[in-house]
């Protein structure tokens, strides 16, 4: 199909978003046919153009028997072009309508899969590219889409510096567990799991930067949660110490939340979110010591095993006892990767902290302060019998300048799914990757 340019004397090209900037005037409308509904002389498509829909009313008297008998028999998302009136009618959907002049047809879909009966899981999965065309799934990606612009705004206007961590790496950073191994001109490399490394690096040559990528986890998980591929921000300050990872970790969700509630609103009422929950993340979070919690637990009948991690019914648990994130600090040393710097008034313990969000979400953010001693470090390198020849680059930033520094993790995934206040992780990235899932 060729390009079908607009005549000379057309009426202006619009968007449906911004169509109330044309009342009253004539304009040209290029999208897909998201619904229709006829009377011999009357039809009212619904078109979608990616920015919104809008209800058009188009009479057989205007179009002529045959275009119009050609519009009534379209198929669920043809593509075609309109032309007609603007007028305001509070019945409509998003308050305009269409008084349709002229239809242009681009191309008659037939026996379009997704109908309005109900679908599987799985069928849906499986029609993602076309799924995606939804309202719901519109939503959840124009969410993702100010998350993102919030994240970026962020750090961006506090003078971080954006430096893009490799996707390649010759080691792990969070456990050789869950690692995918790839071929490398003949040696062995993997897929990241985290870029918080190189930023340590970036860190100490600029102050403070952020990268902001996808990251890969191995995981043989099938819960909500978990995605095989995901993005994840991770910024890094030098000269910090656990309370400023803190401090910023709090007021960067807070403005991150803020800022989608701001300019995404309607989306959120598209997914029947509760507003009220992301109007009460505000500062300050409760800030809870990992002993503490684990004590919260034991008398809210989900015990911890002692000296281990949390689990998702733990956080689960522990986040609907609060109208906000909580953030969790001092967990133990044994479950926490080898960088982690160890409280030295409990070395049983580490200077890192996770922030949870509410309404049972849990882990959205994960961080800490970093163990800058060589020494230690080199230690801990070597307990957990990771290849020091790998490292050697980055002991060298303990031997060139070390200073106490930190940062943390977000993954967006998991900050959209409790955004927009639904299930499954699954629905938040434009294609999702599970250990079940590769396609499409």
């Amino acid at each position: 199909m060729t390009q079908q340019r607009l005549p000379a004397d057309a009426p202006p090209l619009a968007t449906i978003a911004g169509i109330g900037d044309f009342e009253g005037q004539q304009v040209t409308l290029r999208g897909w046919l998201f619904n229709l509904r006829s009377s011999g002389k009357l039809a009212f498509p619904q078109l979608r153009d990616g920015t919104g829909i809008i209800q058009g009313v188009a009479m057989r008297k205007d179009l002529g028997d045959e275009l119009f008998e050609a519009l009534t028999h379209l198929g669920q998302e043809s593509s075609l072009v309109l032309t007609g009136l603007v007028s305001a009618d509070a019945r409509a959907p998003g308050g305009y309508e269409l008084k349709i002049s002229s239809v242009q047809i681009l191309q008659c879909a037939e026996g379009y899969p997704i109908g309005p009966k109900e679908h599987g899981t799985d069928f849906l999965h499986n029609h993602r590219h076309l799924w995606l065309r939804s309202r719901r799934q519109q939503a959840i990606m124009r969410i993702r889409h100010l998350s993102v612009q919030a994240i970026r705004n962020y750090f961006d206007s506090r003078g971080y510096m954006l430096m893009d961590s490799p996707i390649f790496t010759p080691n792990a950073c969070e456990g050789t567990s869950t690692l995918f191994e790839t071929e490398y001109f003949g040696k062995p490399a993997y897929l990241t799991q985290s870029g918080q490394l190189y930023q340590e690096a970036g860190a100490l040559a600029f102050g403070k930067t952020y990268c902001f990528g996808p990251t890969f986890r191995a995981e043989k998980s099938g819960t909500r949660r978990h995605l095989t591929e995901f993005w994840m921000v991770e910024p890094e300050i030098a000269f910090a110490d656990l309370e400023d990872i803190m401090d910023t970790a709090e007021d960067f969700m807070v403005e991150c939340v803020q800022y989608v509630l701001e300019h995404g609103r309607q989306h959120l009422v598209e997914l029947e979110r509760d507003i009220s929950k992301l109007e009460a993340v505000q500062k300050p979070f409760p800030r809870i010591s990992y002993d503490e919690a684990c004590r919260m637990l034991a008398e809210l009948g989900e015990p911890v095993e002692p000296d281990d991690d949390f689990g998702s019914p733990h956080e689960t648990v522990l986040t609907q006892q609060f109208d906000r994130p909580i953030m969790v600090y001092g967990y133990p040393t044994a479950v926490k990767a080898f960088y982690m710097k160890e409280n030295p008034e409990n070395p049983a313990r580490v200077l890192g902290v996770d922030v949870l969000a509410p309404e049972g979400y849990g882990e959205v953010i994960g961080g800490g302060q970093r163990e800058d001693s060589l020494d230690v470090l080199l230690h801990k390198i070597q307990e957990h019998k990771l290849p020091q020849e790998y490292f050697e680059w980055f002991l060298d930033l303990r031997r060139y300048g070390t200073v106490p520094h930190g940062g943390f993790g977000m993954g967006l995934e998991r900050f959209v799914t409790w955004v927009c206040g639904i299930h499954h992780i699954r629905e938040t990235i434009p294609f999702p990757r599970t250990i079940s899932r590769l396609t499409p």
